[in-house]
């Protein structure tokens, strides 16, 4: 298979790729589209049962305003989609509707139209088996197709860009030139054409010399030219060229030099006169005295009367010979040293020395050797004459000889991971492929393409590599003289050992350090945030992390090589927040409402209130509790403790509490003269100051004995009246405790002054 339709058959693969069948979830309704050119797609669709029309839709992805709306009956299951933008990307949706204009089902696709149709500028021929185009780039196209069409037959080839050239071609035929624009949604339609037609193909010649000094010169006619060019000149460049043009197939030059390698060309030309490939033919002329040889002369007349006597003999010596054993070496500082064997009758020689760039360079020397300063990557041709006084020897054997390829010079190295490293050069002379060799004392690593860049992979993480880029080349094979450099890969990712609470918000992360000259950077990544710390070491420390968050803890190793993938991220969960407020309110003498704001990350609280006379404590999901068993008149020490879900703690510690002192007992009232009550109880302690509190009906009293004291005096009370009589201990704040006994007295008249004071029980109002 030639490599045009090798081409053909990949791209006809891409547009098969691009054609989509699509499907509507969970009704089997599908539609396809099965072509796509610059202005239009091809799409079917299934038929749907039920369905009485069918709407097509092509919206612009990317165009504002254009869009295309069309119907079709229920016979109907293809369309064509025409008027539409080149390289433009449409979203098309096909809807399958019933008689009442509702929706059965519906599928949809998005499909590029290809780019626009190119234009062809100019096509022309100068090779027989091939023909070249240029054109204007079409905007999103990323690649043509070129077709050359001669009757049934049709080569095409795919290119890039323009100029492009179809290969194959037969000599003098007339071909139909059409190029197309692709891209991944399809192809353009053809462009207009161009005829062209191949040049004519080369005569083959055959060539013979009859004499020392001519040299015969045929070939066969060939298809369509109309006449010949020949032409003829010494290989080795002296003299002048001679050149004829013929309608014959064949010509003879004459008065050439004797023993002389000659280059023969010819071509032919059309009606057109435009030339077509030419052919090339090396042909020698028979020598008319043996080269390196000395000859004997002397001359006799002649006439009727017959011969003379001949003339004295005269020594005749013929040009040397081309001289043999020519070898040709070259040194690493770029000298090529030509030696050859010394010939007979040679007095000095000439060596030239022609490069493959058309440069050419000679020694002239009594010698048999030369020195030529040469350069990588060159072919040079060498030929090597003899002269004498007789004149210069005939061509010997043209040698040629191709010096190593030059080395890659200031290549780059750049790690991109642990474990990769990208190499690339600039293109060298003489280079047909390259080697990218990465070595370490641990072992080699090889990348070979004919490619300017090579990426090395599965290197070690954190090692220095001597990196070097040799140059090969069919000819000389490798240069093996290429420099390196050292290169190192970028460090291996850590490996988190542990993790340890220092303090409330101080965390230390340890891992393993495996890098030379590397410096590490944890990172604590959450809902808060993120926090960082830096070390040399193997641990590092994170601190002022917000309680009650959880983190991501990962660590990377960074050296002037790179830096290493994050090591695998451990989960860190600080302990929760301490609540910043707490309140703390005596209910009854025995019993405290302990109250707090919630602690961030917390889910259960432990409150203790602490005193040498005991412990009050409990444990809750709530952020409120109620102690009991409290002593009255305590000093006490107030902690909570905020516990995560996972059993993290923090133990937070609040100003201390004291609770209220005892209330007093036997609280009694008796009569005070005729309009006085006094209020007597049994104090808890005789330090402990006292508020007393009688309300009626009639009026409220207070009275507040001096420290000390166990009764009050409330003179002008109302008699004919019911009291509710408290006695609570003074706070420092003067506030009234609520939950001390409450009593309930009657307090009779006798006339106008109090009478009987008469107990009558607990107020039920005191249960709290």
């Amino acid at each position: 298979m030639r490599g045009s339709e090798r081409a053909s058959l990949l791209l006809v693969g891409l547009q098969l790729h691009s054609l989509q069948v699509v499907f509507s979830a969970n009704t089997g309704f599908s539609m396809s589209i099965y072509d796509v050119t610059s202005r239009s797609i091809y799409l079917r669709w299934s038929k749907f049962s039920g369905a009485s029309s069918y709407r097509v839709t092509a919206t612009a992805v990317n165009s504002v305003g254009h869009s295309l709306l069309a119907y079709f009956s229920d016979g109907t299951l293809k369309s064509t989609l025409t008027s539409l933008i080149p390289n433009t990307a449409y979203a098309i949706q096909a809807e399958a509707i019933d008689t009442n204009g509702i929706t059965l089902a519906e599928t949809q696709t998005v499909q590029s139209t290809a780019p626009d149709v190119p234009v062809i500028d100019q096509a022309y021929s100068k090779l027989s088996n091939s023909i070249t185009v240029e054109w204007r780039a079409v905007p999103g196209a990323t690649s043509y197709l070129l077709a050359a069409q001669d009757g049934d037959s049709c080569i095409e080839t795919v290119v890039t860009k323009s100029p492009g050239t179809v290969m194959g071609l037969e000599p003098a035929t007339c071909y139909r030139i059409t190029i197309r624009s692709v891209n991944a949604g399809g192809k353009s339609r053809p462009s207009p054409s161009r005829k062209t037609t191949t040049v004519l193909s080369a005569p083959v010649l055959s060539a013979s010399s009859p004499s020392c000094d001519s040299i015969a010169v045929s070939w066969k006619a060939v298809y369509m030219a109309v006449g010949f060019s020949v032409s003829l000149m010494r290989s080795d460049g002296l003299g002048r060229m001679l050149k004829q043009n013929t309608t014959n197939t064949s010509f003879v030059f004459s008065n050439l030099d004797p023993g002389t390698l000659y280059t023969i060309k010819a071509y032919a030309w059309n009606a057109n006169g435009l030339p077509g490939d030419d052919f090339t033919y090396n042909q020698r002329t028979i020598p008319s005295l043996q080269c390196g040889s000395e000859y004997s002369v002397s001359v006799t007349a002649h006439n009727d009367a017959g011969s003379s006597n001949p003339t004295d003999a005269v020594s005749l010596k013929t040009i040397p010979c081309a001289p043999g054993n020519i070898s040709i070496e070259d040194d690493e500082h770029g000298n090529l040293l030509i030696s050859w064997s010394r010939v007979n009758f040679g007095h000095y020689y000439v060596v030239f020395v022609k490069s493959d760039d058309g440069l050419e360079v000679y020694c002239n020397t009594s010698h048999t050797q030369c020195h030529f300063q040469s350069d990588c990557g060159f072919t040079y041709f060498v030929s090597v004459f003899a002269y004498n006084n007789a004149g210069q020897s005939p061509l010997g054997d043209v040698f040629n000889y191709t010096t190593a390829p030059c080395c890659p010079s200031n290549f780059r190295a750049v790690p991109v991971s642990s474990d990769t490293v990208e190499v690339s050069w600039a293109p060298v002379r003489g280079a047909e492929m390259y080697e990218t060799k990465a070595a370490s004392g641990r072992g080699t690593v090889l990348c070979n393409d004919t490619a300017t860049a090579c990426t090395l992979s599965a290197l070690r993480c954190n090692t220095r590599y001597n990196v070097t880029v040799y140059s090969f080349s069919e000819a000389r094979g490798s240069n093996t003289s290429c420099a390196s450099k050292y290169v190192a890969t970028a460090p291996c990712s850590p490996e988190i050992k542990n993790i340890s609470k220092e303090a409330l918000s101080v965390i230390s992360v340890h891992w393993q350090s495996n890098n030379e000259e590397a410096t590490y950077i944890v990172t604590a990544r959450g809902e808060a945030g993120l926090w960082h710390c830096t070390s040399s070491g193997n641990s590092c420390t994170l601190i002022n992390l917000p309680c009650g968050s959880a983190f991501s803890v990962s660590v990377i190793a960074r050296s002037p090589a790179g830096q290493s993938l994050p090591s695998y991220s451990v989960p860190l969960e600080t302990a929760p927040c301490c609540p910043n407020n707490l309140t703390l309110t005596q209910v009854t003498q025995s019993v405290t409402n302990v109250t707090w704001s919630a602690g961030m990350g917390a889910h259960t609280y432990t409150t203790t209130l602490e005193s040498p006379k005991g412990q009050a404590r409990c444990h809750t999901l709530q952020n409120y509790c109620l102690l009991g068993c409290i002593t009255c008149g305590t000093n006490y020490t107030v902690s909570l403790k905020a516990i995560s879900e996972t059993g993290l703690t923090s133990h937070c510690t609040y100003q201390g509490y004291s609770s209220s002192a005892c209330c007093p007992s036997g609280v009694k009232l008796y009569r005070l003269g005729s309009n006085g009550i006094r209020v007597y109880w049994r104090a808890s302690e005789e330090t402990i100051s006292y508020t007393t509190d009688l309300r009626g009906s009639k009026g409220n009293f207070t009275c507040s004995p001096r420290s000390g004291l166990s009764y009050c005096d409330i003179t002008e009370i109302p008699c004919g009246d019911v009291y509710t009589a408290v006695v609570s201990p003074a706070t420092d704040k003067r506030l009234k405790l609520t939950f001390c006994p409450k009593k309930i007295y009657s307090v009779t008249c006798s006339g106008s002054s109090v009478g009987m004071v008469i107990y009558r029980g607990k107020s039920s109002a005191e249960h709290v």
